[in-house]
């Protein structure tokens, strides 16, 4: 099978309420993990894997594949989700979260030969970099394949996504889209009084970016701002997703303590038949 398919709305929600089950299934059994972040993204990564980036989940080396950076590494359960649920890997092995010898640890890492890998994450502020340069190795090797990077709002706050930021308009790398999950919430709160980011979208065009911002929860709205970021010609691309924390468990939505939070089994149960 090779993506994206032409899934309507409908799919979507289905896929991302299926993603979401997943990811608190997954950490009830591990017993610890990243909830808030997880379900903050799940849209955009639905949007995606099934209906944006180029891929073939049984051949994930496929060289014309589009190239997907989770640099927030610590939301791993939503990517692990996401990869069984377009099927780089059986769901079962989901339950394995951050057990030992898993291939599904905290963080993602590629020594772990997990499928549709293509970063080990973990510091926060690298993951741009890193996709920086694939997408001016792309374009010196002749590829029209894009390169696609997640980042969480707090880690903008790191010093190396500025300097990736600069290298990229420098470049004019448009086959570069990033895109911020703008939940403004961090593990110690708002992301406003910890470091604060505004004027954000200001920011970006300062950097020559095209600048872009949508509802993350929205997915005409993700599609539309996928669409127009594909087409520019002549810089990166930018995407600023207004996101919830906790999206879709009206217990925990925008509720900062469930940043680096798992639930219990019975939390877990609640949670499902919540998002059922």
């Amino acid at each position: 099978m090779v993506f994206p398919l032409t899934n309507g709305i409908s799919s979507l929600c289905e896929l991302a309420r299926a993603i979401r089950q997943s990811v608190v299934r997954s950490l009830a059994e591990s017993g610890s993990g990243h909830l808030g972040g997880s379900m903050s993204s799940a849209d955009i990564l639905t949007t995606l894997y099934f209906s944006v980036m180029r891929h073939k989940p049984g051949e994930p080396s496929w060289s014309e594949r589009d190239r997907f950076i989770l640099s927030i590494g610590h939301i791993a359960p939503l990517l692990y989700a996401t990869l069984a649920e377009a099927g780089y890997f059986p769901k079962e092995e989901l339950l394995s979260l951050r057990k030992m010898g898993s291939r599904l640890q905290g963080h993602p890492g590629r020594d772990h030969h997990l499928p549709g890998l293509e970063l080990s994450a973990g510091s926060l502020g690298q993951g741009l970099s890193v996709a920086v340069g694939m997408a001016i190795a792309a374009k010196m090797d002749g590829h029209d394949n894009c390169i696609f990077c997640l980042n969480g709002d707090g880690e903008l706050q790191e010093g190396s996504i500025w300097e990736a930021a600069m290298s990229a308009a420098h470049y004019k790398l448009n086959n570069l889209v990033m895109i911020i999950d703008r939940n403004g919430l961090q593990i110690d709160g708002s992301t406003e009084k910890v470091m604060g980011l505004e004027p954000l979208k200001k920011k970006w065009e300062a950097f020559g970016w095209d600048t872009l911002e949508c509802d993350g929860h929205d997915f005409r709205s993700l599609l539309s701002a996928f669409q127009k970021a594909k087409i520019e010609q002549t810089r990166p691309s930018v995407i600023i997703a207004k996101t919830i924390m906790g999206k879709g468990i009206a217990s925990i939505e925008g509720d900062y303590r469930w940043h680096g939070k798992a639930p219990s089994r019975e939390q877990a149960t609640e949670f499902i038949n919540e998002l059922s």
